[in-house]
């Protein structure tokens, strides 16, 4: 099977993330886990390792740490999975992300929160409103419609690099998805299940400050990306 490696951002997550990195490892996929702790003043990056982890460290901001966990990847990582470190995405899906891609039928695949399952508040109407909005602006864009912008996803290491991805903050997932988008790859939305974060506090939802950061930085994302040429890029 290809060399799969997950890339964890976490930002005090002491409490859920040791069971996060234990059902990662639960899973019938062998992967190099990575926590990459995004600036952690808690006990996250020795709960994380103690788990079976690798950790890596960078400074805050949510598109740092998927990039910091990316430029740790080793030589023979194939397939990079991305999931949060707060415990609501579901690990035992992965194989719906990865199988996929391990097949080439497709480059790129993302969970979708609102066409699975969710546990009641595990987002609330801001999280799947916005979702739906990006979607249908992605669509006439791009022709291509997603119903989330969920952080849990797969895509081929190679098709990754050469999306070009540059985006520091809580923009990345929606960085990504356009690129991908434009760049004509073969992208798969699966439903996902979704808890309640099973511990600690929510850096976007949790406060009316974290919900509009995070929402001002999706949205000059999706102008800045949306503004740019669409380049050529060859995915063989």
């Amino acid at each position: 099977m290809n060399s799969v490696s997950v890339i964890i951002p976490a930002f005090n997550e002491e409490e859920p993330i040791a069971g996060v990195v234990r059902e990662v490892s639960a899973t019938k996929i062998p992967a190099d886990i990575i926590v990459v702790d995004n600036g952690s003043t808690d006990q996250t990056a020795n709960r994380a390792r103690e788990a079976g982890a690798r950790v890596v460290k960078a400074p805050r901001g949510y598109g740092r740490a998927c990039a910091a966990g990316v430029t740790a990847l080793r030589p023979e990582s194939e397939i990079v999975v991305f999931l949060d470190g707060d415990g609501s995405d579901c690990p035992e899906l992965m194989n719906q992300l990865v199988d996929p891609i391990v097949a080439e039928k497709y480059d790129f695949v993302i969970g979708s929160r609102t066409r699975g399952r969710r546990e009641q508040g595990s987002m609330n109407l801001q999280q799947i409103v916005s979702g739906r909005i990006a979607g249908w602006l992605m669509s006439i864009l791009y022709g291509v419609r997603y119903t989330d912008m969920c952080p849990f996803r797969a895509i081929r290491r190679a098709t990754l690099e050469k999306l070009g991805m540059r985006e520091q903050t809580y923009g990345w997932n929606l960085e990504m998805q356009m690129k991908a988008a434009r760049a004509g790859l073969r992208i798969l939305e699966v439903p996902v299940n979704h808890r309640r974060r099973a511990g600690g506090e929510s850096k976007v939802s949790g406060t009316v400050r974290g919900t509009f950061v995070a929402g001002a930085r999706i949205f000059a994302t999706f102008i800045r990306i949306a503004a740019e040429k669409r380049p050529q890029m060859n995915t063989d």
